[in-house]
């Protein structure tokens, strides 16, 4: 039985017999594609090119940023991914083009999306006054992601003896085999306590693991797992649209600069091997900084209450 064609495979055909373009431009096609879907199974699952939407895109592309890809390889990427949708929405195996919104001039860098600390405790609210198994392990989960800035695949694969409750610290096997520590405050380690004491041993079945975070069935809580928990606890919080693991990440570094941290140890604590990459959060506190400047400094007010 003839195996069915993927997204890919049409698209790789389309270019070879169709375009007709050099075996050199379709490996780039290709790489440039595969990289991205790496990139959404790594972070939060990737649920087929079908269903990629425009906020994952985005959030790729903030990835590509914090890696301090240059401009023209983000221009490049991008193209590819535009080439690539727009294949699929001629062919009519898509509705909607997920790029068509997506905007990055020459030179230009789209800086990370984070959640404002009022959203983020918007979302811990709702899970506080929940009393449900699966509600006290969403807190502990989603109070580990925001204090300390890991990825998730790490709290994916996050297993109880790397956790020191003396220390209130963790062991993080990151990328690379790179191993760093993290910290997390008293709030993270209540709640971690009450999932592991309260919830945990009764969400085993079969099999005893020593995963941290585990799914109704008892099994490992998959990256994609953590992505579904996340976009149906932040829309019940009120928080509207396409969100994705990764912006916890970046609402950590954000904060960490936002509240006084000097940029050494917020990249100690993301685990960039370059400082260069944790300098993107820079941009994004000073944009902040800017707005806010824009919108009290007693100046602008002025102006503003001339125009009334």
């Amino acid at each position: 039985m003839k195996r069915e064609q993927s997204e890919l495979d049409l698209f790789i055909s389309y270019l070879k017999n169709e375009r007709q373009y050099s075996a050199k431009t379709i490996k780039a096609y290709q790489t440039d594609l595969l990289e991205a879907e790496l990139f959404w199974q790594e972070n939060g699952g990737f649920p087929g090119f079908k269903k990629i939407e425009s906020r994952d895109i985005e959030v790729y592309l903030q990835s590509l940023t914090e890696k301090n890809f240059s401009s023209s390889s983000q221009m490049r990427k991008i193209s590819s991914l535009r080439s690539f949708y727009r294949f699929l929405k001629k062919r009519k195996i898509i509705k909607i083009n997920p790029t068509q919104t997506i905007v990055l001039h020459k030179k230009a860098k789209l800086l990370p999306q984070f959640f404002y600390q009022s959203e983020i405790e918007k979302v811990i609210t709702s899970l506080q006054n929940g009393s449900s198994l699966l509600e006290k392990r969403n807190l502990a989960l989603f109070e580990l992601f925001y204090t300390t800035g890991m990825r998730v695949s790490e709290v994916s694969n996050l297993k109880i003896s790397q956790i020191d409750f003396d220390l209130n610290s963790i062991l993080v096997h990151g990328k690379g085999n790179k191993d760093r520590y993290v910290v997390f405050d008293q709030k993270t380690k209540s709640a971690l306590k009450t999932y592991l004491n309260e919830v945990r041993n009764t969400l085993i079945k079969g099999d005893n693991n020593n995963y941290v975070f585990l799914n109704s069935r008892g099994g490992k809580l998959t990256t994609r797992g953590i992505q579904y928990i996340m976009q149906t606890v932040f829309n019940k919080a009120g928080i509207s649209g396409k969100v994705h693991p990764h912006e916890l990440r970046h609402s950590f570094a954000t904060a960490m600069l936002n509240n006084g941290s000097d940029l050494r140890t917020v990249q100690e604590l993301l685990g960039h091997e370059n400082l260069s990459s944790t300098q993107i959060y820079t941009h994004v506190t000073m944009a902040h900084i800017q707005s806010e400047y824009e919108k009290f400094f007693p100046k602008n007010l002025e102006k503003d209450d001339q125009t009334k």
